[in-house]
């Protein structure tokens, strides 16, 4: 059997079983695929295949389905990422324009992303450590409660309300908020708690008091702003695929449900040629999801986050791949501009 034809033969395989769930028969690739061979040879072909461990039957039927190890082959075989039809760029920009912020950016973007592929799709939020201080706000709510407000250059939000330990008016909180916007503006989030500090030995002392607690307040909101986490939409659609989980699809959803877990999985992915990350069943590192794919993509400036999807393994991985990638794409551009 040529390394050629073992390739097409894999190739049919995994399109008919991903387009009909059931295991394909040699039958079905004759009529289906233009191959040049006769049934018998494409017999030989799969007899071949199975035995370097590439498909495997299901049961006693004569159908066979692809194995982890086939899916892997067929991946690393894709030489180019197809793009996506102008009708899906149009639907991914129509989807994704008009957001506010980056909570809602990223909000759509998993939604799109689950909606394209039918899969659970999840995005990390962009790492903030190196993130700097555009704006700071201090609104007073109550006599000594005032609502901290931390806004950063990459668009994160993070605001909390805190007790100032003393009533403080308006001109007050206006005034310090400029020497707090003077002192940091520009500042990343890992500098921030060494840079505020030395602002409270600056003010009045009828303002020093207020000054640490708004200081304190800057450095809890700074901490919340480096925590890694993820958004994720498409539950629903994992759900759907439960026959595709010969187990239990239960492993799976608990994996979702700790985002450390696929936070971990994220950063441990090495990104291939074409700038995908791919990992087919029992190549994941966590026994949780020895049944799912995910595939992942870095976006944004530096490329330091990553988005992608997880399915059962038994998915289109061409068409997703090329849908990942193009709403990371859109993403870079949003959060570029």
């Amino acid at each position: 059997m040529s390394e050629p034809r073992k390739l097409e033969v894999l190739r049919a395989i995994v399109e008919d079983y991903v387009h009909t769930r059931e295991p394909v028969g040699s039958k079905a690739l004759v009529e289906r695929h233009h191959l040049g061979v006769s049934s018998a040879t494409i017999r030989n072909d799969m007899a071949a295949l199975e035995e370097e461990g590439l498909i495997a039957a299901p049961h006693t039927s004569s159908g066979r389905i692809p194995t982890d190890k086939g899916y892997r082959l067929f991946v690393d075989q894709l030489s180019a990422v197809k793009p996506l039809s102008a009708a899906e760029r149009r639907a991914i920009a129509v989807l994704l324009e008009g957001s506010t912020d980056l909570d809602d950016v990223l909000e759509r973007t998993v939604r799109t992303l689950a909606q394209l592929t039918n899969q659970v799709a999840v995005v990390q939020y962009p790492r903030s450590a190196g993130a700097t201080v555009r704006h700071i706000e201090f609104v007073s709510l109550a006599a000594r409660q005032v609502l901290v407000v931390l806004i950063l250059a990459s668009g994160k939000v993070e605001q909390n309300v805190i007790d100032v330990g003393a009533n403080v008016d308006d001109a007050m909180l206006a005034g310090l908020r400029q020497v707090f916007l003077g002192g940091l503006h520009g500042v990343t989030v890992a500098s921030l708690p060494e840079a505020v500090v030395r602002i409270p030995p600056t003010v009045q002392p009828s303002e020093h008091g207020p000054a640490v607690r708004l200081a304190q307040g800057l450095v809890l909101l700074a901490g919340n702003a480096r925590e890694d986490k993820i958004v994720m939409a498409g539950t629903a659609n994992l759900a759907r695929s439960n026959n595709d989980f010969p187990l239990s699809i239960g492993p799976v959803l608990d994996a979702l449900e700790e985002q450390v877990v696929l936070l971990r999985l994220l950063e441990a992915m090495a990104q291939d040629s074409l700038g995908m990350s791919v990992v087919i069943g029992r190549e994941n590192p966590h026994d949780s999801l020895a049944e799912a794919s995910v595939v992942a993509t870095s976006y944004g400036p530096g490329e330091t986050a990553k988005l992608g999807i997880v399915g059962p393994t038994r998915m289109d991985y061409p068409n997703t791949m090329s849908s990942v990638r193009a709403v990371a794409q859109y993403l870079s551009r949003i959060l570029a501009g």
